[in-house]
């Protein structure tokens, strides 16, 4: 029998690809009816990006996130070129991806893998019922925010969201339930494509959506996190609750707020250790295409379960809040400016002589992002 990692091995997301299809063709099989009317479609996505420290860092990274990591220097944080193939019954979607924000959130996985942003097969299971199961390289429905930035309210992550799962590898359940859908998660683990342990882990979503203003998600994660790079580490348990309100066509808003436990060996002992994060973004339209975001958000990782102080600090606490403007180029382009100012009780930022730390930082951040699909 075929283990569930060779069936989300590569070869068998790409084997999709192969069927002799052209963009937009339509497929007529009257002996598979799985294939009809089938077609292939190309999108693009290009977030390029310019942006400074004042604590001006000597190694030109930003500590503590993967998103917009590099300063004083043009680059692009992400872009990709996805294929997608949709028909009645089935879907595909093979999407590699570069930029900074790849070398960062990827560097740990295979060297063959760290171009993979997304690669999933999926089949509708009952003809009459809009159930579905996909499988591969998912996105994470993990916080209010995503790798992707066209779409979010600020420009630059929240330190909630940079630090806990933008994707997932394994099986995915989805079940409308009316207003409601339900998702289950069979995992490799906690962002990872290759499995680093036995069993295989498990994660929900319950999503709400009671009418056109509201959105309102409960995620969940469960799994064994024990590695060669973290052996003493074992259950990790995760909940995250967050909400998407559109009040008007000029204010929306959305919060988050998750906790996590981790149990670990520690000498002798088996602790259980937490972390917590809160944030609320604001966004208001002034005018059309024209529009202002906010965020404050709090991240607490005391026991340094996910966070490590580059500085050397004891435990890890910070705070963040930003302030950014968004132009509507067009439909499919954007610009976008962020000021973004951190601070905590800990001395957490170093500086670029390498002999002083600080407990502040500010982030000035430039964008220009633009979409095809």
């Amino acid at each position: 029998m075929l283990s569930l990692k060779k069936i989300l091995s590569l070869p068998a997301i790409l084997f999709i690809f192969v069927l002799p299809l052209s963009a937009q063709q339509q497929v007529d099989s009257s002996q598979n009816s799985l294939f009809k009317k089938g077609k292939l479609t190309l999108e693009g996505y290009v977030d390029a990006y310019y942006s400074y420290s004042v604590s001006h860092p000597k190694d030109a990274t930003h500590p503590y996130v993967v998103s917009y990591n590099r300063d004083n220097e043009i680059n692009v944080n992400l872009a990709y070129i996805s294929l997608k193939y949709t028909s009645d019954r089935v879907r595909a979607t093979f999407t590699p991806g570069f930029g900074t924000y790849m070398n960062a959130n990827y560097a740990t996985e295979r060297q063959t893998l760290q171009n993979l942003l997304e690669a999933n097969v999926g089949v509708k299971l009952f003809s009459k019922k809009d159930i579905w199961l996909d499988a591969g390289v998912i996105g994470s429905p993990f916080t209010n925010e995503s790798a992707y930035s066209f779409d979010q309210i600020p420009y630059t992550r929240s330190l909630a969201s940079e630090n806990v799962p933008y994707y997932l590898t394994g099986a995915k359940l989805t079940v409308p339930l009316g207003k409601w859908t339900a998702y289950l998660y069979l995992l490799n683990g906690w962002q990872v494509i290759q499995a680093q342990h036995d069993p295989l882990d498990f994660g929900s979503q319950l999503e709400f959506k009671p009418n056109g203003k509201w959105d309102i998600n409960w995620n969940t994660y469960i799994g064994n996190e024990s590695s060669a790079v973290y052996p003493g580490y074992k259950t990790r348990c995760f909940t995250d609750l967050y909400a998407t309100y559109t009040a008007s066509n000029k204010w929306t808003f959305t919060a988050d707020a998750y906790i996590g436990w981790q149990r670990r060996a520690e000498a002798d002992l088996i602790t259980t250790r937490e972390w917590w994060s809160v944030n609320l973004c604001a966004r208001y339209t002034f005018a059309p295409g024209n529009s202002f975001s906010a965020r404050i958000e709090h991240f607490r990782d005391p026991y340094q379960v996910l966070l490590t102080p580059v500085t050397g600090a004891s435990g890890f606490k910070l705070s963040s809040a930003s302030l950014g403007y968004n132009l509507a180029v067009t439909d499919e382009v954007l610009f976008r400016l962020e000021a973004r100012y951190f601070g905590s009780p800990e001395q957490l930022y170093p500086k670029r002589d390498g002999t002083m730390i600080t407990n502040k930082d500010l982030w000035l951040t430039a964008g220009l992002t633009a979409r095809f699909r």
